[in-house]
């Protein structure tokens, strides 16, 4: 059996207050793809760092197999990144890849300099390195890039990409994937994905794109109020699995609490009624209220509501015949129009196809070159800005929301700043703390409570989803459902667009302006063919093909009559099932349950596994019949 590559035994790490990470223990084998999932704040990043060695445990051990190699790509690009597209790739290896930068700038340069070029060339040949040389060449190749480029000069997307071929320069065994998709545009995401699925090593990755991590993750592994808990992959059977996990946790810790109110009871009339104590008892409460102090309660979910402004006008945005564009480059070709109150429209195209002149013309921020915009009345716009822009580093989250104002007005009600912080899990320290200290996915939490302070009924959103957790992104999704104003929406998360989108603008190249009811799998059936085939042929498909070729299709059939009776009963199997599943979860985190004799457990424990076994095989032929019928 194979040695994991990485192990954590018992591993804290703290950055004050409860550890944020507690007794972590984990192995990373060859050939995995993990997906880190956790609230945000809750470590993601911190345990990825610890596995690649930029940070040290407080306790416990991180054993690494001799010789494997570790690389990170961060979440954030870095702001010390500079030079060309080759410097920053090259820095992935470390003292070797500084003297082939150096190389390829002196070879690179208008005038020979013979002696600088001998002694590079020396410590290169010293270093056995030319090999790595080539490597950087295949890499830049590989992901479609020019080493000569100027890496400050390149969108958020390509500069993601560019990291990204600094991760892998080094042939890593192990590969940490922070937000990959951060800033990439749905061809890209889709090529990453299957780049990442060829991927020889093991992979541990964290991301907010739920259609990405169940392409790719076989394993999932959750962080919650500091512990590590490890599901064999499979998105859904996580989903269920931890619903049980949690529900059968609130049961125990509402039987603790009863018990704990009962025994305060108790002492407090012993000490009327009696001179003497069961000291055994009162031990026994100390105990239990020192247990009780040291809980970690499962947080919150934000609670979102919009402050809303009066109804705009039916016709919101009225374009036609609209054109925009450089010298050589349109952005924009006669584009007409109409967005009426109500619509939800959202903004697809790859990154540097004019998504975001597009916003800026239809807010008539940008003057068209030729044709006209006519904007509605009484439009109130709240405007996302995926660079956080809108957030001052020198103000703290309070300040950032409330500029001066104690009270902010919610969904009709007033609330203190605070309070209303609180809502998106800013506890009073947190949202008095300098914005620096924030994560991203904090950030991004703290612009939407700044976003939705604003009364509007026209929200301009470019890129909300980045870095915010699962949870977080279905409460966003759900309010945007049902906000009753105008959406304009900028993403690349496919299923988020899916979720609440009603209609596409897709920005299909050379000016083009396609419109499509529906999102993006919508627009995915509607497009000509000549569109799919211009994604088909884009840079970096064709290392699709080293993925693990995709299975045919089910061919459409109709289902017979006792298929089609099965897919009407199997939902009230499948209710029945987890009913039985949950009763038989609660059964064991009851501690009076050890207290059977072993006979008893083990048939217990054999029938929650063979009902368990049961529900997962209801889901999966609920799921084959659905197909089938819906194909």
């Amino acid at each position: 059996m194979p040695m994991p590559l990485i192990t954590l035994n018992a591993v804290d790490y703290s950055v004050g207050g409860p550890l944020l990470l507690e007794k972590v223990s984990l192995s990373i084998d060859s050939g995995e793809r993990i997906a880190l999932i956790g609230r945000n704040g809750a470590g993601k990043s911190t345990l990825l760092r610890l596995l690649s060695g930029d940070l040290r445990p407080d306790d416990g051990t991180i054993r690494r197999e001799g010789g494997v190699r570790v690389s990170r790509l961060e979440q954030e690009v870095p702001a010390g990144a500079s030079g060309t597209v080759f410097d920053v790739v090259a820095e992935g290896m470390g003292e070797l890849g500084a003297w082939l930068a150096e190389f390829h700038h002196l070879s690179h340069a208008d005038a020979f300099d013979a002696d600088a070029m001998s002694a590079v060339q020396a410590k290169i040949e010293a270093a056995d390195g030319w090999s790595a040389d080539q490597r950087v060449e295949e890499t830049l190749a590989r992901l479609d890039l020019d080493g000569d480029d100027v890496f400050g000069r390149l969108s958020g997307g390509m500069k993601r990409r560019v990291l990204l071929a600094r991760s892998l320069v080094s042939a890593p065994d192990v590969l940490l994937l922070d937000e990959p998709t951060n800033h990439l545009d749905i061809a890209a995401i889709d090529w990453l994905e299957g780049f990442l699925k060829g991927w020889a090593g093991a992979l541990v990755f964290v991301t907010h794109d739920r259609r990405f991590l169940r392409a790719l993750a076989t394993r999932i592994v959750e962080i919650d109020r500091g512990q590590v808990s490890d599901w064999p992959g499979d998105w859904a059977n996580y989903q269920r699995r931890r619903e049980e996990r949690l529900n059968a946790e609130a049961q125990e810790n509402a039987r603790f609490d009863k018990l704990l109110a009962q025994e305060e009871v108790w002492i407090r009339q012993g000490i009327k009624a009696r001179r003497t104590r069961d000291e055994g008892r009162v031990r026994r409460l100390e105990a239990m209220r020192r247990d009780r102090a040291q809980r970690r309660d499962l947080s919150g979910n934000v609670r979102m509501e919009t402050a809303q402004a009066g109804n705009s006008g039916k016709k919101v945005i009225e374009a036609k015949h609209v054109s925009f564009g450089y010298p050589g480059k349109p952005l924009v070709r006669d584009f007409s129009g109409t967005i009426l109150r109500g619509d939800r429209i959202g903004l697809i195209g790859a990154n540097g196809t004019g998504k975001t002149t597009l916003l800026r013309l239809l807010l008539g921020q940008l003057q068209p070159q030729s044709g006209e915009i006519r904007i509605g009345t009484q439009l109130q716009v709240a405007y996302f800005d995926q660079y956080r822009a809108a957030l001052r580093e020198d103000w703290n989250a309070l300040e950032n929301v409330a500029e001066g104002l104690e009270f902010v007005e919610v969904g009709g009600k007033r609330k203190h700043v605070v309070g209303y912080l609180q809502d998106f899990l800013f506890t009073p320290e947190r949202a008095r703390a300098p914005i620096t200290r924030l994560s991203g996915g904090e950030r991004n939490r703290l612009l939407l409570a700044k976003l939705f302070a604003q009364p509007s009924n026209l929200l301009v959103m470019d890129e909300p989803t980045n870095d915010l957790d699962v949870e977080t992104l279905e409460l966003l999704e759900e309010l945007l459902a049902d906000y009753p104003g105008t959406l304009l929406l900028v993403s690349h998360d496919r299923d988020f667009l899916d979720n609440v989108v009603t209609s596409t603008l897709v920005m299909e190249g050379d000016g083009h302006v396609g419109d499509y009811v529906g999102g993006y799998s919508d627009w995915l059936r509607q497009r000509p063919a000549s569109a799919a085939d211009s994604a088909d042929a884009r840079p970096g498909a064709a290392a699709r093909t080293e993925a693990p070729p995709v299975a045919a299709p089910t061919p459409r059939r109709k289902l017979g009559y006792r298929e089609t009776r099965e897919l009407e009963q199997l939902p009230a199997t499948i209710e029945r099932l987890e009913a039985r599943v949950a009763e038989l979860t609660a059964d064991i985190a009851d501690p009076a349950f050890y207290r059977r004799d072993a006979a008893a457990v083990t048939a217990h424990n054999a029938a929650l596994a063979e009902a368990q076994k049961e529900l997962e095989a209801a889901y999966a032929r609920w799921e084959a019949l659905e197909g089938a019928s819906s194909s």
